[in-house]
């Protein structure tokens, strides 16, 4: 059996977030563990039976994922933090029997920290990452893994392909915790999936898919040797065809590394990768990655086509997606309130599905009658888009053009830091927040009945004022220095502003999962971006009319507003992210004349963004600062400009967070014991700066010595005058009793710590 027609990956929590509403209802309830099981099967069944339907004739199958891929890849290798090893196994209700410690891991206990979190790649999606020691042992736990094999088996026969994590990719996305090198149990893994190939093989499967997408990143020579040597053992143990499937990049170095090795087949993304189409010796099988997994235009057929028909004359070529389809939505069809020209030029997953299923038809000549109108429909798509109205806005290309460096230069810092002193008032060591509190179950019925017309505007904006008003009152009860409005109003920190920006489209069931449970609806931005009235300002007024203390104007920055929505692909990304930082530019302006003092504008996806490769990173590093500073140069020195960042791994850009110039920059750091700050210490860092003392995404309630503890550590390596103490994130997810016990601890110990300076 060969494979024509695939997709990298699937996605998991569901068209209508099904997984996510089982997951959080197990976690209050842990009696409904076998609802969450069902629930997690019924998924599985049904996009197999989707895909199939499709044309499509293999699948790519991960085992039913209740978190995320890597720590699934954790626990089936025996490798859940030793932490979590006393937690009892689940009885037996449909569940893995190692589903506590799983959760555990992912979300923290009562007692117990959660491990770290950090972004998959240059993507929006988080993974948990793995921790390892020199003397973790790898121990395969593979019961529940090999009992959903043999369950798709019986539904779709030999079509069913497990997904595996790759070794080297597993273990250089993993942290240890006494300084040892990850890689040094690569050959460990490798021996471990050894034996679990042979176990897969007798589910009555042929191929196995490996991810390593790390391959497309720079890899030391030794791993890469290493890793050679590791598949060639791995394809000689059983007669499953193996395919290594790289995305988001070049897949160059991987077929060059493994050409020989056994390898059947390689799958690369062409949509991400290289310039050069790749050749491929020594294997059988080149997947195409053709079609975008991780944006949600049309794919040019005709375009994408040739390229297969290239390739066809090097070998044996199938068609797939450039990655898993877990990055987009999973249907166009629900969306019925989108601008119908816009909608034209989009596919989003069961869309991707029938464009590989149509290219491959296309290329073995067997193309239908609904291909041929799939193909004139996208030729019809990509002409109107290319020549909308919708996309161009004149006074804004005026406007960036007429943008000077000077725009995005402030005053000297020293000369900020003594205007916002004498404005501010501070105490040493001030305490703050990132901005949203708890969206209670209030909030949320305000804002459904809203949209079902069942309260008025007024209604609507009159709770949401009351919430705004006892959020300031709670603050001011605990003590904190700097305070925020709440954000009830924002549904979410991009799409809320998107829906009052120009050239950016909401959509309203187009759910994407982010980490676990959390889902976003990323907007899409198909035209230039500008601002038709203030967006914040009035919302700052209800809060500061409430208190004499300073309150936080919070904006969401040009680059997190391109990360965490599907962009254009027409233009480069920094010609979009300039669009939306003059927007921004102009709400801060607004908001400074409304009073506002303190105006925090959150970066979390800087980061994510930066190119896998070195070599693509100054480029982006460039436009990536320069539209941050862009929207923030405008305010006068005696206006504190905040900025916040979390779940990337932030070491190797200190030099980046100095050149966005922001006043004060909030960074996570309690999951990962306060790491980044050597860095800042070594960089001599002169920025205020906010490390976070408390993990909001575990549901825990940190204890006074753990703070004490990190707080201490920041003192260590921040000078008191430049320390802010703060959560690591935003509140939203949390409810009030755990967030005000929390903040009590958070306020607790920076008081002691003042005491102690």
């Amino acid at each position: 059996m060969s494979i024509n027609a695939t997709i990298a990956g699937v996605p998991r929590i569901g068209p209508d977030r099904e997984l996510k509403k089982a997951l959080e209802t197990y976690w209050k309830d842990s009696s409904t563990g076998r609802a969450l099981a069902s629930t997690a099967t019924r998924l599985v069944n049904d996009y197999t039976d989707g895909v199939l339907a499709a044309g499509l004739d293999s699948v790519a199958f991960s085992g039913r994922s209740f978190y995320d891929a890597t720590l699934d890849t954790t626990a089936l290798l025996g490798l859940l933090p030793e932490r979590v090893a006393d937690i009892d196994d689940h009885e037996n209700d449909g569940l893995p029997r190692y589903i506590d410690r799983y959760f555990a891991a992912a979300r923290g206990t009562k007692d117990l920290p959660a491990s770290a979190m950090t972004k998959w790649f240059d993507t929006n999606y988080h993974y948990i990452v793995p921790e390892l020691s020199k003397d973790s042992r790898v121990e395969l736990d593979d019961s529940a893994f090999l009992e959903d094999i043999r369950d798709q088996v019986t539904r779709a026969g030999k079509a069913v392909r497990p997904v595996l994590v790759g070794p080297l990719t597993f273990l250089s996305l993993s942290r240890t915790t006494d300084g040892s090198d990850a890689l040094d149990h690569l050959e460990d893994v490798f021996e471990a999936y050894t034996r679990l190939l042979a176990r897969i093989a007798d589910r009555g499967v042929e191929w196995v898919q490996i991810d390593e997408p790390v391959l497309v990143t720079e890899v030391a020579q030794d791993a890469l040797d290493r890793t050679r040597a590791g598949y060639e053992k791995l394809a000689q143990a059983s007669d499953l065809k193996i395919l290594v499937q790289t995305y988001f990049g070049d897949g160059d170095q991987a077929i060059k590394l493994l050409s020989g090795s056994g390898v059947a087949a390689f799958g690369v993304d062409l949509v991400y990768g290289g310039a050069e189409l790749p050749s491929w010796t020594g294997a059988e099988l080149l997947l195409a990655g053709v079609v975008d997994g991780r944006n949600v235009w049309r794919t040019d057929l005709d375009a994408a086509l040739k390229t297969l028909q290239t390739l066809a004359e090097r070998g044996p070529v199938g068609v797939s997606t450039s990655c898993s389809l877990l990055h987009v939505p999973y249907s166009l069809e629900p969306e019925t309130h989108l601008n119908e020209e816009v909608k034209t030029w989009l596919a989003f997953g069961a869309e991707k599905i029938q464009e590989v299923a149509a290219l491959s038809r296309a290329l073995r000549g067997e193309t239908t009658d609904a291909d041929e109108k799939l193909l004139e429909d996208t030729r019809q798509a990509i002409e109107s888009r290319k020549n909308s109205d919708l996309t161009h806005n004149a006074e804004v290309r005026k406007r960036q053009d007429a943008v000077q460096p000077s725009d995005r230069e402030r005053d000297p810092i020293a000369e900020r830091r003594e205007a916002q002193t004498a404005e501010l008032n501070l105490p040493p060591l001030p305490t703050t927040t990132i901005g949203s509190f708890p969206q209670t179950t209030e909030i949320r019925q305000a804002r459904a009945k809203f949209r079902k017309g069942e309260i008025d505007a007024a209604a609507y904006e009159q709770a949401m004022r009351d919430e705004v008003a006892d959020v300031i009152r709670r603050q001011e009860e605990l003590g904190l220095d700097v305070l925020v409005h709440g954000e009830p109003e924002r549904n979410d920190m991009v799409q809320y502003f998107s829906e009052q920006l120009d050239g950016y489209l909401s959509t309203e069931h187009a759910w994407v999962q982010s980490y676990g449970s959390r889902c976003v609806r990323p907007p899409i931005i198909f035209g230039d971006v500008s601002r038709p009235k203030p967006m914040t300002v009035e919302w700052y007024k209800v809060a500061a009319d409430l208190t004499d203390k300073p309150v936080k104007g919070m904006l969401t920055g040009p680059v997190t507003m391109l990360a965490w929505s599907f962009v254009r692909d027409d233009q480069p990304l920094g010609v979009t992210a300039d669009q939306v930082a003059l927007a921004l530019r102009d709400e801060i302006d607004d908001l400074i004349a409304a009073g506002a003092r303190v105006i925090q504008v959150d970066e979390p996806a800087i980061r994510e963004l930066l190119p896998l490769r070195k070599e693509d990173q100054p480029a982006y590093l460039e436009w990536a600062v320069g539209s941050f500073r862009l929207a923030t140069s405008g305010a006068e020195k005696k206006v504190q400009i905040h900025t916040h960042m979390c779940y990337s791994e932030f070491n190797e850009l200190i030099d980046t967070v100095s050149n966005l110039n922001a006043d004060v920059t909030s960074i996570e750091a309690a999951r990962n014991g306060m790491q980044v700050l050597a860095a800042l210490k070594d960089e001599g860092y002169e920025l205020g700066v906010g490390p976070g003392v408390w993990d909001i995404h575990s549901p825990r309630v940190p204890k006074q010595q753990e703070v004490d503890e990190l707080l201490s550590a920041a003192l260590e390596s921040v000078d008191p005058s430049l320390l802010w103490v703060n959560p690591d994130c935003g509140l939203k997810t949390r409810g009030w009793e755990e967030t005000t016990a929390s903040l009590e601890v958070l306020v607790s110990a920076a008081h002691t710590a003042r005491e102690n300076l």
